[in-house]
């Protein structure tokens, strides 16, 4: 009877250590299983990091790019409104030496109808000596002729310091038109910036 039992025993420990191998097994393929996944997971998400950061870099390249083009946009912009600032100056340096012959030729025609003035002056006392001056006449006739010619020079020059301010305020209206368009870039980009 105790040998039975003892029998009995064995075989119940024997097959609970079957079923204890068995769950143990089963417990390990589950472990693996769920190992196996979490490295395919792990994978998978490697991949997507990899496809965004490769996303990323490309993305950085073309706003690099853009800048830099940008950049040279802005210079070519810059030079031409150098030039056109250079040009202006060149034409007011213009305007000034004109502006200083003008002032000449008004200080001469200023004396010069001075001189008329004093000669009016003197028509009334000189009525008795008209015989004898009547050749000085003609020479002040000659004068005169010779102011008018002045006074054409001096409307020549200034419709030509007109025409030049006019060429001068054609350039500044277009230098303004061209500095618009060169701040475009810029209050675009200030708009895309997140500080002030």
């Amino acid at each position: 009877m105790a040998e039975e039992r003892k029998e009995r025993r064995e075989r119940l420990t024997r097959e609970e250590e079957e079923v204890l191998q068995q769950q143990y097994l089963r417990a390990l393929s589950s472990f693996e299983g769920i190992i196996l996944s979490q490295i395919d997971i792990k994978n998978k998400l490697g991949a997507r990091l990899n496809y965004s950061i490769q996303t990323g870099i490309i993305l950085l390249g073309g706003i690099a790019i853009s800048m830099l083009i940008l950049l040279l946009t802005l210079n070519a912009q810059i030079n031409r409104v150098s030039d056109v600032v250079n040009d202006m100056n060149s034409h007011f340096a213009n305007v000034a030496q004109q502006m200083h012959r003008m002032r000449g030729h008004m200080s001469s025609m200023e004396q010069r109808v001075a001189l008329m003035e004093g000669i009016e002056a003197r028509t009334g006392i000189m009525d008795r000596e008209m015989g004898a001056i009547d050749g000085q006449m003609g020479q002040m006739r000659r004068n005169v002729r010779g102011i008018s010619s002045h006074l054409a020079a001096v409307r020549n020059d200034v419709g030509n310091i007109s025409v030049n301010m006019d060429i001068m305020n054609n350039e500044v209206q277009s230098m303004s038109v061209e500095v618009h368009e060169v701040t475009k870039p810029a209050r675009s980009m200030n708009k895309m910036l997140p500080f002030p």
